[in-house]
């Protein structure tokens, strides 16, 4: 029919009818997207591509592969190479490497060893005294005695601030020397005066890596050498250290024997750390760092750390589940800001002090770790006299820990089961089982506050 024979109640009509059909429509497919059923490799495009049957790879090993040697700078080679083709695999054959500076992974990059064959290690550490002043601007440092650093090592300085008194860090690599002098990688921005008791010692992470993504490390074991090593503050090494990453993968990872953290990612967004063993590290196992959002830390095994699992600070919307945390000081640790995370089936065994410890901190108006969930976790057995399975200090509040086994299978002694702290908030306990305490909870919170 033409539109010129329709009546005007026919035309609002039928335009009614068209307009609910297309709000309808429109309604039906609001905050929906096409699903990408063949993806091609478009230029520009790092979220889809194919499953390509073959990706271009390299090899490196100590005797065989595309590149032979058992060093940092093989490595990082290899690692280069297939960096500037756009991405793709370097894959470590068996046996040990000896890394003199830390290895830095691009974006792109798959580093895949062999298993347990394959096994990174570091050199023991040096530390030695500067022997002339360097200003913030310099780039180049003098040594008191040089004997034990090589021209490619990486090293750590470290000294007092002239002005505010605090320890400043800097990662630098050594680039060039004549005798005693050293060139650096990069200018030092901080003044290390003789007067601050400037040192350099030949520390790194033995993975790192700085404003990259999409990164998969697997089937490797990283040594960090412990007992050859003086400590490095996992703010700026661990067997892994990434800082300001995203869309990482860490999967099927032995670190262990870091004389600082085992894994430590600062700022780091979506990562993934799964079916990895961190142990024996003098500090922290797992480290989700400084404001890192959604980690997943799944199916790991955590042992004999001074703390298997930390949470830094402003840690949010991140899953621990399925891991397995033995022997640790304190076997997990959360804190300033980090708010929002589960902790979900993980079995806590023997630890030295607690097994869960919500941290004070009262610097701010509300640094506290709220609206964290703890549920169907087991923790059996605390080692000090006076542990404690679950401690909650501070202000703490919004807490949801329901259907955890809680159990002491030695003697009560002072041990208590769950403290909730005399300011802590809300803290729902639901479908919790506590066994063999001296006290199952201590709710030391005045009754019209629990």
């Amino acid at each position: 029919m033409h539109l010129s024979s329709l009546s005007r109640r026919q035309f609002l009509g039928a335009a009614l009818v068209t307009g609910i059909g297309s709000l309808v429509t429109n309604q039906s497919l609001a905050g929906m997207s096409p699903v990408v059923r063949k993806p091609r490799a478009t230029d520009g495009d790092g979220r889809f591509e194919p499953d390509w049957e073959e990706r271009l790879s390299i090899t490196v090993g100590p005797k065989t592969g595309d590149i032979v040697g058992s060093t940092d700078k093989v490595l990082q080679a290899a690692i280069d190479y297939i960096a500037r083709k756009g991405g793709g695999t370097v894959q470590v054959l068996p046996g040990t490497f000896t890394l003199r500076n830390a290895l830095h992974l691009p974006s792109g990059i798959r580093l895949q060893g062999s298993g347990p064959e394959t096994i990174i290690t570091k050199i023991a550490s040096e530390t030695v005294a500067l022997s002339e002043d360097s200003d913030w601007y310099d780039q180049e440092i003098t040594l008191k005695k040089a004997a034990g650093f090589q021209v490619g090592d990486g090293v750590v300085l470290v000294t007092k601030n002239p002005s505010t008194g605090s320890q400043d860090t800097i990662k630098r690599t050594l680039v060039a020397r004549s005798g005693n002098r050293f060139k650096l990688n990069d200018g030092l921005r901080k003044n290390l005066w003789l007067s601050g008791k400037p040192t350099v010692s030949s520390l790194f992470p033995l993975l790192t890596s700085e404003y990259t993504k999409n990164v998969l490390i697997e089937n490797l074991t990283l040594d960090g050498n412990r007992k050859n090593n003086t400590n490095l503050n996992g703010n700026y090494g661990g067997c892994i250290f990434l800082q300001d990453c995203n869309n990482y993968t860490i999967r099927n990872v032995t670190t262990r024997n870091y004389n600082g953290d085992g894994i430590s990612f600062q700022i780091c967004h979506d990562v993934k750390v799964e079916h990895c063993h961190s142990h024996d590290n003098a500090d922290l196992g797992v480290h989700p760092g400084s404001g890192s959002q959604r980690p997943l830390i799944l199916n790991n095994r955590l042992d004999n750390n001074n703390i298997g699992l930390f949470w830094c600070w402003g840690v949010k919307y991140g899953l621990a589940e399925n891991n397995q945390l033995n022997g640790n000081n304190y076997s997990i640790s959360i804190g300033h800001n980090d708010t929002d995370n589960m902790m979900r089936k993980n079995k806590i065994t023997n630890s030295g002090k607690v097994g869960i410890l919500f941290r004070n901190d009262a610097r701010g108006k509300n640094f506290w770790a709220n609206r964290n969930t703890v549920i169907d976790n087991e923790i059996v057995n605390t080692v000090a006299n006076d542990g404690v399975g679950i401690d909650i200090t501070g202000k703490t509040s919004d807490l949801i820990i329901t259907g955890n086994k809680i159990f002491e299978r030695q003697q009560p002694m002072q041990r208590t089961g769950i403290r909730i702290g005399a300011e802590v908030g809300s803290v729902k306990l639901a479908d919790n089982q506590i066994q063999g305490f001296m006290k199952l909870i201590d709710d030391q919170r005045k009754p019209q506050n629990s």
